[in-house]
């Protein structure tokens, strides 16, 4: 057989038989991969593609949904590097976790988490969906149209992946209490101290610079390189973001994509034990990182996993630019606001909450706008980590409006200071429309890029490019009730890359490091364009796509070198 002597599949040739094992399910394709050394090379090469494999399942029991995410993201090879899966409110999150890390192996990370809806490919039907989950005040309503997962696998040549946790720890308050009033068999068994207990709170010192830190060795000890090539980012919904984004972005490079969206509560494995701090009494965890770092010691021939990012916005400045008087913070972590008066810029009237609002209510002309009403405050701050020196660092960051009264103007979140500039911003259709024209032209433009690139190629030292995958994270807010059809923001990629699969979560507030052009600013104000990590009716984009050499191209017999060498 391995002589080619006789026929039917001895005569197959690699190509064909490429093909025919790429197609195979999982258990199919390990029994495939014994039959003869030549299958077993084949099978290996097939094994050694870069893929991302996604599935949706609305099946409204959640092992029954699991099950069919499963059957259809491994009814191809596949070697997981990672997963990401995303459920509805009504699923049992724990329980999805554990039947996903037992079916993909015990080295994958794997993040779960709640979505407030899911898009991709029907694991039945193979029909693509954007799917919306009911609000969070439906949770127990009879409707069933927010149970439901995304299930996202992934294999990625030339990477090192894994997650790693923002912690934050869990101080202890001392209460002393009388021994009276302790059973003796409690003190006898050693499980109290006799003159105090220690009572955990809730987590109040988020360990910022810890995470950073953590990024950034684990990038180095694969890659030698302080800065991965890209972070995918999921948070809780109840811990501030903005912070530890703006350290984010002043630690890494420019090159390094960063991108994901709030979730609401979440899961993780970690593929090393020490990270996985689920249940510990020490700490809670506020956000998780999928860190994907270039591997130094990754074969020889094999390529590159790059990233492109993309945003398609939907918020609109109006209104003149206010400036920030007095400032006052109140609320516990989790409902933290601020109290604001402000000047219009250039005048020196004080404004209430009051006055604030019914100038630009009458400017929209809807006075019960306060829900999808935010302002972007432009901040200078200084940043640093650790003992690194300390830069000044201009960022444009968004606040939901709470409301107003006579004294005051209420908005989401903190961090403001009295100085800031701000303006406000309105959620708007033809805005985010038109936003995702000009990211599907991007996507267009890459694709040209890369076809006249790639038709030079032939040449054993150059590379080739080609889309294998997509994620995206999309603002709960937009969708086909926000733009009156189904589809738009998975359109851009979809019409581009119409082969590669694409998979995504719906979430409030989208991660996405860009500059932004900051309308509080003048010309000639500031050196550089405020930076903007944490977006609204947003939508962001990663595309995903390998670099291959010249060496894996001749491995694989895409390579003719002849034809080259006779032009």
């Amino acid at each position: 057989m391995e002589k080619g002597k006789g026929g039917g599949v001895a005569l197959l040739s690699e190509d064909l038989l490429h093909n025919i094992l790429s197609r195979l399910p999982a258990l199919s394709y390990a029994s495939a991969a014994c039959v003869s050394r030549s299958w077993r090379r084949v099978a290996a090469a097939v094994l050694s593609c870069p893929k991302l494999a996604s599935a949706i399942s609305l099946n409204p029991s959640c092992q029954d949904a699991v099950k069919e995410v499963l059957d259809s993201v491994l009814s191809r090879p596949i070697r997981p590097h990672f997963a990401i899966a995303c459920v509805g409110i009504k699923f049992n999150l724990e329980n999805t976790h554990k039947l996903i890390t037992k079916a993909l192996g015990s080295t994958a990370p794997v993040i779960t988490s709640f979505a407030r809806g899911i898009i991709g490919n029907d694991a039945i039907s193979e029909e693509f969906k954007e799917v919306p989950g009911v609000d969070f005040a439906d949770l127990f309503s009879p409707d069933d149209k927010d149970e439901g997962i995304v299930l996202i696998v992934g294999f990625m040549p030339g990477m090192k992946i894994d997650a790693i946790p923002l912690l934050r720890e869990l101080k202890r308050r001392v209460v002393w209490v009388d021994i009276g009033l302790i059973p003796m068999a409690r003190l006898h068994e050693r499980k109290v101290d006799i003159n105090v207990f220690y009572l955990h709170q809730k987590p109040c010192i988020s360990l910022v610079n810890k995470f950073v830190m953590d990024v950034r060795d684990y990038s180095v000890a694969v890659s030698g390189c302080s800065s991965p090539t890209g972070i995918v980012m999921f948070w809780d919904g109840h811990a501030d973001m903005k912070p530890v984004l703006k350290k984010m972005d002043y630690a890494m490079s420019m090159e390094t994509v960063i991108l994901g969206g709030g979730i609401g509560r979440f899961v993780y494995r970690s593929g090393h034990d020490s990270r996985n701090i689920s249940g510990s009494a020490k700490d809670s965890c506020d956000a998780i990182a999928l860190v994907f770092a270039r591997d130094n010691d990754k074969p020889e021939g094999v390529g590159e996993t790059r990233f492109h990012f993309a945003l398609s916005t939907g918020l609109v400045p109006f209104g003149p630019i206010h400036k920030a008087v007095s400032v006052k913070v109140r609320g516990n972590r989790s409902d933290r606001s601020s109290w604001l008066t402000a000047r219009k810029e250039g005048l020196n009237e004080v404004l209430d909450g009051e006055r604030i609002l019914h100038d630009i209510y009458d400017e929209i002309g809807n006075a019960n706008a306060s829900d999808d009403l935010f302002i972007g405050v432009t901040k200078r701050r200084k940043c640093s980590i650790g003992s690194e020196k300390v830069r000044w660092v201009t960022t444009l960051e968004f606040h939901g409006i709470r409301g107003g009264n006579e004294e005051y103007l209420f908005v989401y979140g903190d961090g403001i200071q009295t100085g800031d500039l701000f303006r406000f911003y309105l959620p708007d259709s033809e805005t985010a429309l038109s936003s995702c024209s000009r990211v599907s032209e991007e996507f267009r433009n890459l694709k040209q890029a890369w076809t006249c690139k790639n038709s030079h190629r032939l040449n054993g030292g150059d590379k080739t490019e080609e889309v294998f995958g997509g994620i995206i994270f999309a603002c709960c807010g937009r969708g086909e009730s926000f733009f009156g059809r189904a589809n738009v923001d998975s359109s851009p990629f979809l019409e581009n890359f119409p082969g590669a699969p694409l998979a995504g979560i719906m979430c409030g507030g989208e991660i996405g490091r860009v500059n932004s052009s900051s309308p509080n600013l003048h010309e000639g104000q500031e050196e550089s364009a405020p930076r903007t990590c944490v977006h609204y009716y947003g939508t962001v984009y990663l595309v995903i796509y390998p670099v291959r050499n010249g060496i894996w191209l001749l491995k694989r017999g895409l390579l003719d070198v002849s034809k080259e060498d006779s032009e």
